[in-house]
Order: C-alpha cells, then sequence, then structure tokens
C-alpha cells in the first residue's frame, strides 16, 4: 500500500528535524519504503510518499519522530490504479 505521510514540524521549527535526520537516517522499520518527499517552506510541513504492507508497519517510524513532528497519514493509490478501479 501507499501512504502520503504529511509531517508538521512542531512549533513550526524544522531544526530538530534535520538535526535528527543527519545524525540518525531516517529509521524506517523493515518493511516500509521511502519513495519520495517535498517540502512546503511556508508553512513547515513535508509531504513523504511511503510505501509498507499497511498502516500499522509504519507506527514505529511514527513513534520514532512523534516528539519533533506531528503526523497525517493518508493511504493513496497511484492514479492508474484508481482509474483501473472505477473502470
Amino acid at each position: 500500500m501507499l501512504f502520503m505521510v504529511i509531517e508538521q514540524f512542531r512549533n513550526g521549527d524544522p531544526l530538530p528535524v534535520r538535526t535528527r535526520f543527519q545524525e540518525h537516517g531516517r529509521m524506517l522499520p523493515d518493511g516500509v519504503t521511502y519513495h519520495a518527499s517535498w517540502i512546503d517552506p511556508t508553512r513547515a510541513r513535508c509531504f513523504q510518499l511511503m510505501e509498507a504492507a499497511d498502516a500499522d508497519a509504519l507506527q514505529p517510524w511514527l513513534d520514532a519522530w512523534s516528539d519533533i513532528v506531528q503526523f497525517e497519514v493518508i493511504a493513496v493509490l497511484t492514479s492508474a490504479d484508481y482509474w483501473a478501479m472505477v473502470s
């Protein structure tokens, strides 16, 4: 499954996130794959496309960052997969 993970930097401060990432990397659990990310500099948000068997597989990763990031996790489909289901 694909997930769009929207991260809101706590207190609008990205520096703790950058520091932890530089020191520890992404800290993904086994079975979770990072695909890409984008930053919204105006609102201090990061959008990450992740892949895992289910949302529960993301939980160790979310827990590792939740003290400095608030998360919203949305299951998504590729456009091709969505339109194949609709047809």
